[in-house]
């Protein structure tokens, strides 16, 4: 563990020492085109708040109007009967939406449950097994003017599915209910 921290502190350093050697050896004015890409950077950003303040609008509507409470309530007894904690499903359904929001419930559930709970462990992994798909849509597609992302948004919200499906079967395999 400690070789791990040791790399993980040293490899940006050694990675931007390693850029600036090359730059200077194939004759690039390195300084200068950092300057010029940090100038596109932050054009970039200008250009996609517009698709953030959408997005975050979106996900406070959805949730003070109480439609992810309803969708919960729809769902649960399903998953109750299966064997899936309903203390989970608001994590399924807010990780596709907003990390930040995610990351927040994950952690108020390991705050409750216990790391070593069947509910912590099944958080943690569904964290890490999906992703903020609307999020990434917005801000990458955004940042190059794509505008249809129908298709996208499916495979993306599809691969979330089966990140959520393969958590709790992987969990429940390993760690029992």
């Amino acid at each position: 563990m400690e070789v791990v921290s040791t790399v993980s502190i040293w490899i940006m350093p050694c990675l931007i020492g390693f850029v600036l050697v090359y730059g200077t050896i194939k004759r690039v004015s390195t300084y200068e085109e950092f300057v010029e890409g940090g100038k596109e950077g932050f054009s970039i950003a200008v250009s996609i708040i517009p698709y953030l303040v959408g997005m975050l609008v979106a996900i406070t509507v959805f949730r003070a109007s109480g439609a992810m409470a309803f969708m919960i309530s729809l769902i649960q007894p399903f998953l109750s009967s299966v064997g899936i904690p309903s203390d989970i499903v608001p994590l399924a359904l807010i990780r596709p939406i907003s990390g930040t929001g995610a990351l927040a419930m994950t952690s108020d559930l390991i705050a409750t449950h216990g790391p070593d709970s069947f509910i912590g462990r099944l958080a943690s992994t569904m964290q890490g097994s999906t992703d903020t798909t609307l999020y990434i849509l917005t801000v990458y597609f955004g940042a190059v003017g794509i505008k249809k992302m129908g298709d996208a948004l499916k495979v993306g919200l599809l691969a979330d599915l089966v990140g959520i499906i393969s958590a709790i079967i992987v969990v429940t395999l390993v760690f029992g209910s």
